[in-house]
């Protein structure tokens, strides 16, 4: 090689990276290695976000995790430690659920946005947040809002406007946690997923007091449930979504766990039809989704995952105290009637009561568990 140095080589260093402990600690071999604490974690992300780090200790940190996954104390560990990142802008009306979308979807249209939609009908005001990906195949979020006619806003403090104007708005993540985004979109030069994606739909940016949050692998439904426990959180809500996006499977029971400021509970959705499954859609035609909206086309399939998903997000707001009430709430003066109305609510009545969000502490001391 001579005098040239290869693109992944690094000068002597004297002395052991500070970053490299974290490594050590999740990569130790079958018997050496062993989850991180929520501390060590939250340290580790912290280091991260700073970039005090260099890529290829975030690369091997990231894929050593990825191969056991994520602890729950790992995952509120390092959403404490974004959180601390996002600056909440002033001005934006109180959001009531906190809406991640982050899989996008291949087998169905994204019916869960007229589900959101739904739930700003009936007096809920949604915020959004999300990611696209170009050329896998998936229609994201901000594909399909275009087509609705729905903006994507550009920062966070732009979701004041479109909240006032419509009960929802869609920041995508690079506005308001860019590094997690960069963490994310590392998957192109790893090939796999990294905790990166469990940790963005945990952020809740405007600090809602109700988190939906859609995951795929049944696993992430436990540890999503006790990280959210660990935070604090006032109410998050998880489920196996189709496709990895908060929206229920009409075909199937529908297992739904909670954890409510510190409690875990969990409850059995039933399936709302019998006699096998429907079929994937042939063709994914977004237009279908504002047809459908606008009352201009059925789909029994996707009117169902509506309304379905719409009576989860309902029931976890406390709009409704038991599941057969919550499956007739979206339809009680919404339903079909409110997909044909304009979702525009001008009245601004429903609010939700000031959060402050991150809590406040010293700067580079984990906040306390359950603080946030």
């Amino acid at each position: 090689m001579g005098a040239e140095r290869r693109a992944w080589e690094r000068p002597s260093m004297s002395g052991e990276h500070p970053f490299a402990q974290f490594v050590r600690i999740v990569g130790r071999g079958r018997h050496g290695a062993r989850a991180m604490t929520y501390d060590e974690a939250y340290a580790a992300m912290r280091m991260i976000l700073a970039g005090d780090c260099l890529p290829e200790q975030v690369g091997a940190f990231l894929m050593l995790i990825r191969v056991r996954e994520e602890t729950a104390e790992e995952l509120a560990g390092f959403v404490a430690a974004v959180r601390e990142t996002i600056q909440a802008p002033g001005g934006v009306p109180p959001v009531r659920i906190d809406w991640p979308s982050y899989a996008g979807k291949r087998r169905h249209l994204p019916w869960f946005l007229l589900a959101a939609l739904l739930v700003a009908c009936n007096g809920h005001p949604v915020l959004m947040h999300g990611i696209a990906r170009a050329g896998d195949g998936r229609i994201y979020a901000p594909e399909a809002l275009a087509r609705l006619g729905l903006p994507v806003c550009a920062a966070l403090g732009d979701a004041g406007e479109a909240i006032r104007r419509s009960n929802f708005a869609y920041v995508p993540l690079e506005a308001f946690a860019p590094r997690v985004a960069g963490m994310i979109g590392l998957r192109a030069l790893l090939g796999l997923r990294s905790p990166a994606n469990s940790i963005a739909r945990m952020l809740n940016p405007l600090g809602a007091p109700v988190q939906l949050v859609g995951i795929f692998h049944p696993n992430y439904r436990d540890v999503h449930q006790q990280a959210a426990a660990i935070l604090g959180a006032a109410h998050l809500a998880v489920l196996r979504g189709e496709g990895g996006e908060a929206e229920r499977n009409p075909d199937v029971p529908c297992l739904v766990q909670t954890a409510c400021d510190g409690e875990e509970r969990s409850e059995e959705w039933p399936a709302l039809f019998s006699g096998g499954r429907h079929l994937k859609d042939t063709a994914l035609e977004i237009g279908r989704l504002a047809a459908v909206w606008r009352g201009e086309a059925t789909d029994e399939y996707g009117e169902a995952a509506v309304a379905g998903t719409a009576a989860i997000a309902l029931r976890a707001l406390g709009a409704a105290p038991t599941i057969p009430e919550a499956e007739r709430a979206p339809r009680g003066g919404s339903g079909r009637s409110a997909r044909r109305r304009s979702y525009v609510r001008r009245d601004g009545e429903s609010r939700a009561p000031d959060r402050h969000h991150p809590a406040g502490h010293p700067a580079g001391t984990p906040p306390a568990r359950g603080g946030g």
